[in-house]
């Protein structure tokens, strides 16, 4: 999400072509909006921003005639703030004497911008980048020099971000990083620093990877690292990578769909301290809890995450919630559609076109609008009166694996609100994930090995489970090419029983609340010589029944709504390496 680079120099050179070319490194990890500034030696700053892609907004703005000592470029992904010139980075301080620019998520951001504006000073737009360059100018006008201001602020900052940041006097960057990607690059006349890697490799080999509360000062002949809890110095010698280009955008995984898989703990924590501070969310809780009838609207992976959402609107909120495809609320239930209803559209992208059409459908007759969207600034967040953000970030890899994930904790965490019955046991989401990958990705590997020359595959679920098997199955119909059926387990008897044959492989899958139906639906595979592999929480009457029995690392119901789908990312990935 977003991306920063940074780079200063030993004497005054044109800067275009290496901000440039930085940002197009870093265009892969997602972006709506460009901008960079460079600060020559009489400390005049020359910013330049927009909203669109690199080359675009490059050309538009003559960014081949920076000039100077030192340079910024930021990649900007949307969350706090819609798409716009005012909140493009980098930014300013109240008097321009300051430029900065972050990566991730100030989630006090609402409340910073209360205080600045009450400070006097002149905040332009409503991006939590911008509050960062406004915590260090609320030091430097308290009389710190500008490492100490951006230690100070590092403290008033919650979240995870980094950031990076310059004064018109000294010819030297400050970074600090909390929770976000920041690492160093050493070259011969410069010091420079990104949120990645890829936008530093051609430049230079030498690096030096930064630690969450560390601050690093950037000089062109040295590298200055600190903690920012006491100014200590930190001793970390610079490194060569070895890494090729494609590896470092990749992070070092194989394929994009491995590394977004692996993101997902991240993503869901951005999420969570997202909805915490989020400005937006009392809003639509209180549209959500005046609903006569409400229906979860989305297509794909996103109606998967309705199905699982709708189960926790019944059981946290105590409403109805009717998950639905957007041609299915148009065809099936659009001619009973009034006001007073309220749809809630799930999407990735904000663009899905279905979507849309069920958007200009359904609003017309009175019912109200509302969203999950990862692509701020996309048609869909135009078309609802009030949207959240998934905060994923751009998923490279065509199947949808983060997106889903944050959509299912997104709308439990909204029916907890609307019934007000606070789920604490979100927080530890991230943990959960981390746990899930790691406790299963063996056992997918090694199943996708023995599976690999199948011609069908089953998986089904029971209850929270019937989400997760069609997610499931959508995953690996997506990258194997594979006829994959997900469906209910009750269901599998009634006429998909009869394409089982000796060896077909049969995933099942359950919460722990509804592990014991599964029970006679896998004897039901096995007693025609099928192979049943089941995913569920330890369970001795399954594992006895089982083909192959595989425990999920999940203690409650909702555990497994968050991970349950986990595990068949890892099996369609693999599945397709094979």
């Amino acid at each position: 999400m977003c991306g920063i680079f940074g780079i200063v120099y030993a004497s005054e050179r044109t800067l275009g072509e290496v901000l440039t070319g930085a940002a197009n490194r870093l265009a892969y990890r997602g972006y709506d909006s460009v901008g960079a500034a460079a600060i020559p030696a009489d400390g005049a700053i020359d910013l330049r921003k927009e909203v669109g892609k690199v080359r675009e907004v490059a050309e538009e703005l003559r960014f081949d005639e920076l000039f100077g000592l030192r340079g910024i470029v930021q990649l900007r992904w949307a969350t706090f703030g819609a798409p716009s010139v005012p909140n493009a980075q980098p930014h300013l301080d109240s008097d321009g004497t300051l430029v900065g620019a972050h990566n991730g998520n100030v989630v006090n951001n609402a409340e910073l911008r209360r205080q600045f504006i009450a400070e006097g000073m002149k905040v332009r737009g409503t991006n939590d980048g911008e509050s960062c360059v406004h915590a260090v100018e609320r030091h430097v006008k308290r009389g710190l020099g500008l490492p100490e201001a951006v230690r100070a602020a590092y403290n008033d900052l919650e979240g995870d971000f980094a950031f990076v940041i310059s004064d018109r006097e000294h010819n030297r960057l400050v970074a600090v990083k909390k929770g976000s990607g920041l690492v160093v690059g050493i070259g011969p006349d410069f010091t420079c620093c990104s949120s990645d890697l890829p936008s530093i490799l051609p430049l230079t080999r030498k690096v030096i990877p930064v630690e969450d509360g560390e601050m690093v000062v950037l000089e062109p002949g040295r590298v200055r690292l600190f903690h920012v809890a006491d100014g200590s110095k930190v001793i970390r010698p610079a490194k060569e990578v070895s890494d090729k280009m494609g590896a470092a955008e990749k992070g070092g995984y194989d394929h994009f769909m491995l590394k977004e898989i692996h993101e997902q703990p991240a993503t869901a924590r951005a999420l969570l301290h997202l909805l915490e501070a989020s400005e937006y969310l009392p809003g639509m809780v209180e549209k959500l809890r005046g609903a006569e009838r409400l229906f979860l609207v989305g297509s794909g992976s996103s109606y998967h995450a309705c199905l699982i959402g709708s189960t926790f609107w019944a059981r946290l909120a105590g409403k109805l919630a009717v998950p639905a495809l957007p041609h299915q609320l148009i065809e099936q239930y659009g001619q009973a559609l009034r006001p007073g209803d309220v749809a809630l559209y799930v999407s990735q992208s904000g663009e899905t076109k279905d979507v849309l059409n069920a958007i200009g459908f359904a609003t017309p007759k009175g019912v109200l609008p509302l969203g999950l969207v990862n692509v701020l600034g996309s048609t869909m967040t135009r078309k609802v009166q009030v949207y959240l953000p998934l905060a994923c970030g751009w998923e490279i890899s065509v199947p949808a694996t983060k997106t889903y994930t944050n959509q299912v904790i997104a709308l439990i965490a909204l029916a907890a609100a609307v019934g007000g019955q606070p789920v604490e046991e979100l927080d530890a989401a991230p943990a959960w994930i981390e746990r899930a990958i790691a406790k299963t990705d063996g056992p997918m590997t090694a199943l996708a090995q023995q599976f690999v020359g199948c011609d069908r595959l089953f998986i089904l679920g029971y209850g929270l489970g019937h989400g997760v098997a069609r997610e499931g199955a959508l995953k690996c119909k997506e990258v194997t090419g594979l006829p994959c059926e997900g469906m209910f387990s009750s269901e599998f008897k009634h006429g998909p029983l009869a394409m089982v044959e000796e060896d077909t492989p049969v995933f099942f899958t359950a919460p722990p609340s509804g592990a014991e139906m599964l029970t006679n639906h896998v004897t039901e595979v096995t007693a025609r010589a099928g192979h049943a592999t089941v995913l569920a929480a330890e369970h001795k009457g399954l594992r006895a029944e089982a083909s192959r029995f595989i425990p999920l690392p999940v203690g409650s119901d909702l555990e497994y709504a968050i991970v349950g789908a986990v595990p068949f990312q890892l099996l369609g990935y693999h599945l397709a390496v094979a």
